[in-house]
């Protein structure tokens, strides 16, 4: 029995209009993407992006590396590669949003999470590496924004974050599938440099594994937490700060 079947599909508003449910870390659900919502407005508005962005920008360099892997993930959804897709997709889709919540808080002149301030802060830094910023941004989004969007889609579903664990885990096997392709692809060569290069050591100090554990041991200490508001948005504020720092640490120019 999937997620949907056993809870009967997404949480529904209340009677005052209001939404039922609210994050962990005391923000309001995401609002539905401007492009038309689901999966397909989170893939046009990654293809919008990568249309506008210039190709050396640090964010378009990320964009491109998450529309690749958003586009793994639509295929498999259609495939039958996930338990419950419509529970993936909205966990996939919940976690985008966080993405774009990011871009449009920058856009705007607002302050955005502090996990994203150093990429938007150095996206145009000539000593920086385009596999630089593709870490930064990973690191952004699952060292921080993963965890969020799993609280956020179980409000959303009305379930518990082990509903949604095997889940979690196939999309985490479709990340760690394509990193050494990404690594790969945005690596200077030949190999007898790339020994001596200090990118080389700084990207090996960098693991999507561990990322993935930590943010689902975040969630699950956030969605534990849903009913000590403070204490649930003292340990979100602290977790985008290291997030953050780790960040800063992956930017350091290096030419």
């Amino acid at each position: 029995m999937t997620i949907t079947q056993r809870y009967g599909g997404p949480a529904r508003p209340d009677t005052t209009g209001r939404t039922a449910h609210r994050p962990a870390d005391g923000t309001a659900p995401a609002a539905t993407d401007p492009a038309g919502g689901g999966m397909a407005g989170v893939l046009a508005r990654m293809r919008a992006l990568e249309a506008a962005l210039p190709a050396r920008d640090g964010v378009a360099v990320f964009n491109r590396v998450y529309l690749t892997v958003t586009e793994t993930v639509a295929r498999r959804l259609g495939d039958g590669a996930f338990e419950d897709p419509v529970a993936a997709g909205e966990l996939d889709v919940r976690f985008a949003r966080r993405y774009f919540g990011a871009l449009d808080a920058e856009a705007a002149g607002l302050r955005p999470p502090a996990c994203w301030r150093p990429l938007f802060q150095l996206r145009g830094h000539p000593g920086i590496r385009p596999l630089q910023f593709a870490l930064a941004g990973i690191n952004a989004h699952i060292g921080h924004d993963l965890a969020l969007a799993v609280v956020d889609t179980c409000h959303a579903l009305d379930c518990e974050p082990p509903a949604l664990q095997e889940d979690f885990d196939r999309i985490g096997t479709v990340l760690t599938s394509l990193e050494e392709r990404i690594r790969e692809s945005l690596m200077p060569g030949p190999d007898l440099l790339e020994l001596a290069d200090p990118l080389t050591h700084l990207a090996g100090c960098w693991s999507l594994e561990m990322a993935r554990d930590g943010a689902w041991a975040a969630a699950r200490m956030l969605w534990g937490a849903r009913r000590l508001p403070e204490a649930a948005q003292e340990f979100a504020a602290r977790l985008d700060a290291g997030v953050g720092l780790i960040g800063r640490c992956l930017l350091t120019p290096l030419n």
